[in-house]
Formats: C-alpha cells, structure tokens, sequence
C-alpha cells in the first residue's frame, strides 16, 4: 500500500447520495487541511460500483463509479464503506455482492457503514457477534433479520480505534449525520485529534460528536401504526413532563397494569416506560437548551428532571456532554454570535 490511503465508498442504483458524499467530502476536506498546513495529501477517494459509470441515486442525481469492485485489488484499500438509501434491500439480495464483501474483509484495514448500509453487512454476516448501529428507522429490521447481531439503537457509530481487530476493524453508523462524526472518527485515529477538529471546524461542526452519544429522531413521535396499544399514552407524555410519570403513572393513565405496561413498552418500544420517559426528557431539555429559550436551571424543572444535577447525569450518560456544553456549542445565542 502506498503512502496515500484509499478511501473507497459503494454505490448502488437508490444509494442515499448524502451517505456517500458526506463522508467522503470529510477525507477530502483532511486533504485540503494538510496542504493548508504544507503537509502532502492522506487520502485518495474511490468510488466503486457493480460497473464502473454512472450511478443513480434515490436523489435522482448521478455518481460516477471508478472502478467495478469485482476489478479491485482489496489489498490496496484502506477503507471501505457501504453507504445506505432506498436499494438497500436489492442488495442484500445480491448473493454477487455478498460473497465478494466476505472475501474482501479479511483484506481491508477497516470495513464501515453508513445509515441502513448496516443492512448489507449483516446480510453478509460480518455483524454477527459485534456491536453495530444503523439509523432509528432500521434499528427494527436489523434486530429482527439479523439474531447474532448485537444491535445498538441508541448510538452514531460504533467505530473504536482501540479495539483492534474489532470495532477498529468492522463499524457501523447511524444516519447521515452520523456518518460524518464516523469520518472525522477515522481521521482522528489516522492524523490525530487536531487535524480531525481543524476539519470540523472547517466544515462548521461545533462538535465532533462521540460515537456513544445517542439518537433521537424516533423517540417523540413515533407512528400510531407502530405502538397502537401506547399511541395515546406517547402523545401524552411530552405535554406533561413535569408531572409525576412514575410507573404506576403511566400506567393509570393507559389504563393498564404495571406489568402490562412495562411488558409492552418492551414489546413496541424496545425499553421500559422509565427509559423512554428519561429519552424525551432529555431531548425536550436538549431542543430547549438549543433553542436558548431558558436556563440550566429551569429547564430541569420544566423538563421533570427536578435539579440540574439529575439534567447533567442523563446529558452525560446519553450525550458524553454536559448541559453548559451543550448550550455554548449548540445554543441559539453561541450561534448568532459566530455569524456575527
């Protein structure tokens, strides 16, 4: 392998094109750092494809594909990822692909995904018996399809640069977001933590978030159609959460026993109702403190966490960050301030 690492990405007619070009755009944004500071390009990008040209994505724009990845010499590659999108489920299919993957791995330094792309690992059995995450909406379909995974629902990536031959060898990442933080992961672990926060702050990213901090998006409002016998319960939890919301609480107001509630929060949900009630504290707490809209202080009280010191431990326990951190790296006000 020469001096420069190939970084090459998959693609796939429907790829999610954000899933490929985000992290990609990161190691070249690296690039662009080092020559900035005079030192020599560390990456090379790659794009590979069943043939190499043109590539539609589930955007209706078009990638332009290297190289067939039947033709490359794995040994060559640093770096695969396997991005997500729409055709996620033909190529879990695609027995072609599959095999290739598993013939490959052994050769790569490291193997990655990006979003549901977890979904084609898995297909080819290169999670069984690890850790792996993929984005809130699939976090289902990679727990029911794929038993010997371990899956991670509640965090962006599960890349571990200390855990050789692990998690520094085979990773996955949640949404598209999260394939960025995953990036700037990967390029800490290769040039160090100040290139990789030069890059983000060059990409304007207050933060280059931990892998263990966690997902949202699913937790406020999730379809009727997927918890019918708790939609009534989880529209009514946000607008009370400075109420009582103990077990025997919720329970009351669904209209259930204890056990039973606790049974099918699991069963719908994944976690227990004390769980899911900390979850949307926490992000009514995060989007009011982003918001800039109140205090520390207050927003504790008003989010049912009671004292600052409940607020802080959950932040850390979900976020690796403490509020006051997340209100001047993320808060209204710190942001008006550098556009200023």
């Amino acid at each position: 392998m020469d001096a420069l690492r190939t970084i090459a990405c998959l693609t796939y007619p429907d790829v999610m094109s954000l899933d490929v070009t985000g992290p990609l755009q990161v190691f070249a944004s690296a690039n662009v750092e080092r020559q900035r500071q005079g030192l020599p390009p560390c990456y090379r990008i790659c794009l590979l494809a069943e043939e190499s040209g043109p590539v539609s994505t589930s955007a209706g724009i078009q990638l332009i594909a290297d190289r067939a990845w039947r033709s490359v010499d794995a040994s060559q590659i640093d770096t695969l990822l396997v991005p997500g999108g729409l055709g996620v489920d033909r190529q879990c299919q695609d027995t072609a692909l599959l095999n290739w993957l598993r013939d490959v791995e052994p050769q790569l330094q490291r193997l990655g995904s990006v979003c549901s792309g977890a979904l084609i690992l898995a297909a080819a059995g290169l999670l069984d018996g690890r850790r792996a995450t993929t984005h809130w909406a699939d976090v289902q379909s990679l727990r029911d399809g794929y038993s010997q995974v371990e899956v991670l629902g509640d965090c962006l990536h599960t890349y571990d640069p200390h855990d050789h031959g692990g998690a520094a060898h085979i990773f996955t990442s949640a949404g598209v977001t999260a394939g960025i933080d995953l990036a700037l992961a990967l390029i800490e672990a290769d040039l160090g933590r100040a290139l990789a926060l030069a890059v983000a702050r060059r990409l304007v990213m207050f933060l280059r978030r931990p892998g263990g901090q966690a997902q949202f998006s699913a937790l406020l409002s999730p379809e009727p159609s997927r918890v019918p016998r708790l939609a009534a319960l989880l529209e009514w939890i946000p607008a009370h959460l400075g109420d009582d919301l103990s077990l025997e609480a919720l329970a009351a107001q669904a209209h259930m026993t204890p056990r039973t509630l606790s049974r099918v929060f699991v069963q719908e949900l994944g976690m227990g109702p004390g769980r899911y009630v900390e979850r949307v504290r926490l992000e009514a707490a995060r989007n009011l403190l982003q918001d800039a809209q109140a205090s520390i202080a207050t927003v504790a009280r008003l989010t049912g966490f009671g004292h600052t010191e409940n607020l802080r431990r959950s932040f850390h326990k979900h976020l690796a960050i403490s509020p006051q951190d997340y209100l001047q790296r993320f808060g209204q006000a710190r942001q008006e301030n550098l556009n200023a």
